[in-house]
């Protein structure tokens, strides 16, 4: 503490050097960028505010810790901090759901290349919808558009509601406790998905953020990592209007088992977009025979 500093206070700068020092030691990626997002988040700031501060008080430093010592153990970024960005927007995230990522934001892309026209989509269907961040990114960018998202788990169906009234969306969409679309009877001009696709036997081997934090529920493809896309790809023929789009995350190297499960279900492979790092990560099908 320096001498100038009020009482019962800390040398901000000196907290985030021990901070990223420690974050760096227990293999984080970006220590420095993490620490930094933390002690924002325990003085109830941004990044912006930040930059204003010498000083940290005791009881905030204390929650600090906290946090940095959950970091330490590989507990995600966003769920200590509850938030985390997707598309345009800022999302409630929980270990209810898989955390929002930059590649699945393809899905959404793809969409918007395929169907420039924004009064084109009148409805949306998101199954295994998570936080809803692809049912509310599609509803966002298509404003004509209503939409229906489905997930099997309370919590995460409750939170994915949440997320739409904090964005404004909660009169344009729907979210029901479900599995899959076993309840589901009528037609979309767009159905997304994105399911479960890890091989079982892979689970073990993902980074520990992942793997010991984020829901296996949301992760766990079964053994061969297909199991939910066979069961999509038998209901999508059904659930697409004419001239409707499925559009389906991809992992790694799932880029011809999943396209070839669409044709035997009926469906005509459209495209598979690349996410930024060049893996297929959007599959677009529709029913055999559309334009």
């Amino acid at each position: 503490m320096k001498e100038d500093d009020p009482p019962h206070t800390h040398d901000l700068r000196t907290v985030l050097q021990q901070a990223t020092q420690r974050l760096s030691a227990a293999g984080v990626e970006t220590p420095r960028r993490e620490a930094r997002l933390l002690l924002a988040h325990a003085l109830g700031t941004d990044l912006g505010g930040l930059l204003l501060r010498d000083w940290i008080e005791k009881g905030a430093l204390a929650h600090f810790h906290t946090l940095l010592e959950r970091r330490s153990l590989h507990e995600p970024l966003s769920y200590l901090t509850g938030r985390a960005g997707f598309w345009s927007m800022t999302l409630d995230v929980s270990p209810a759901t898989l955390i929002p990522r930059a590649d699945t934001e393809t899905l959404v892309e793809a969409l918007l290349e395929l169907r420039p026209d924004r009064t084109d989509i009148s409805t949306i269907l998101d199954l295994g919808t998570g936080t809803g961040c692809l049912l509310l990114a599609a509803l966002q960018e298509y404003p004509q558009a209503w939409g229906l998202g489905v997930d099997l788990s309370p919590d995460a169906a409750r939170l994915a509601l949440g997320n739409a009234r904090h964005v404004g969306l909660s009169d344009r969409c729907n979210i029901i406790c479900g599995n899959w679309a076993q309840a589901i009877t009528g037609r979309f001009d767009v159905v997304f998905s994105n399911p479960p696709y890890i091989p079982h036997a892979d689970l073990s081997g993902l980074m520990p953020d992942v793997r010991d934090h984020e829901p296996h529920r949301a992760l766990d493809g079964g053994d061969d990592g297909l199991v939910c896309y066979r069961i999509l790809m038998q209901s999508l023929p059904r659930l697409l209007k004419p001239r409707g789009l499925g559009i389906v995350e991809l992992g790694i190297g799932q880029d011809h088992s999943v396209p070839a499960l669409a044709r035997d279900a009926g469906m005509d492979v459209v495209a598979i977009r690349p996410d930024l790092g060049g893996v297929g990560r959007a599959l677009i099908v529709r029913r055999a025979g559309e334009p």
